[in-house]
Formats: C-alpha cells, structure tokens, sequence
C-alpha cells in the first residue's frame, strides 16, 4: 500500500485543502456580498389578453444603491407555462414594454438613499422616480411612483386593455396614495 492510499491520508489531504482555503480567505478576505447585486421587484403590466405579465425590477449592492449600467431591466413573467417561467422582452416588445431611458438621480424624499427616474417607451410623459432605502434589518426597499389622477402615487401596476387586432384600448395606472391609505386608479385612454 502506497502512503496516500493510507485511510488517514484523504483526511489528511482533505484538511490540508481547507487549510488552503481558509488561508488564501485570510489574504484575500472574504467574498464581498456587494459583487452579487440584490434584485428588488417594481412594478408589473398586466394585460387583458391572458395571464402573462411583464415585470420590473431594480438591481442595487449590498449598500442599497442602483448598480450603475441600467439598473431597472424587464421581463415576461409566462404563467401560462408555468408558476416560475420567464423570458426576455422581444425586439419588437421593447416600444410597448421596454424603458425609453434611465438615469441615477438624486433622491426627493428624506432618508431615502438613492433615486431612478425611468420613462416608459409607451408612457413618455409618465416618469417613475424609483426611490430606494435600507431598511433597519438591512435589507433593500424600492417603492416606484408616478402622477396617477392627478397626483403623486406608489405605482404597482399598469393593465393595458387590448382591441382587436392587437390594439391598445386603455391604459389603466394603478397605485397607492403616497400615505398609503388608499388605492388610486387613472384610465388613460390611447
């Protein structure tokens, strides 16, 4: 029998390599949670054609602020394949869909770390200023809003209602009051 086919030389070998590791940790510190961005949900557009909706999320470090290349991104939530199945937004999606642009901001509201404004490629003149704080627990909180009826609200979902063939009918803008005590609706007629 060879020494490293000894019962005790895997162990051996074994805690060597965790020796190894836990040196090089020592060195070169540990894995940073900023390097894998928190991704926090928006808001949604659902439509009257079926279940599928598209959602809009925002991607921040572990420090609560908006990574700097596009932080706010979309995607098809397709529930009618399955509970947890998504795809990209299409080419031809991103008019309807897509973000006509974005940029890091300052924030408007006190305590908040950090602010988005995003215009909607198919609501132009409805900006959603993204607002971002830490909580207590350290966790990252994003509350979007938007001018619904009139005045400010706490979007958290656009239904488009379609004719056919494939025409938008309405716009239906649907948020909170910015103190939270009821719901707001706007139909937006196209």
């Amino acid at each position: 029998m060879r020494p490293s086919e000894a019962p005790g030389a895997v162990r051996s070998s074994t805690a060597f390599s965790a020796i190894i590791v836990l040196g090089l940790c020592a060195v070169l510190g540990r894995p940073s949670e900023a390097a894998v961005p928190t991704e926090v949900s928006l808001f949604t557009i659902t439509k009257s054609e079926n279940r599928n909706f598209v959602q809009y999320g925002i991607r921040l470090d572990a420090q609560c602020v908006p990574v700097p290349a596009n932080p706010v991104y979309a995607y098809w939530r397709m529930l009618e394949q399955g509970p947890s199945s998504t795809a990209p937004l299409l080419g031809r999606e991103l008019r309807a869909y897509g973000m006509a642009n974005q940029q890091i901001v300052s924030p408007v509201t006190p305590g908040a770390v950090a602010a988005v404004r995003v215009v909607l490629a198919a609501v132009p003149d409805r900006p959603v200023l993204v607002e971002i704080w830490r909580t207590g627990d350290g966790a990252c909180r994003a509350l979007p809003s938007t001018r619904i009826a009139g005045a400010p609200a706490h979007l958290f979902n656009v239904y488009v209602r379609l004719k056919w063939p494939l025409n938008v009918d309405y716009f239906l803008l649907q948020g909170w009051a910015m103190d939270g005590t009821h719901r707001v609706e706007e139909k937006v007629s196209v």
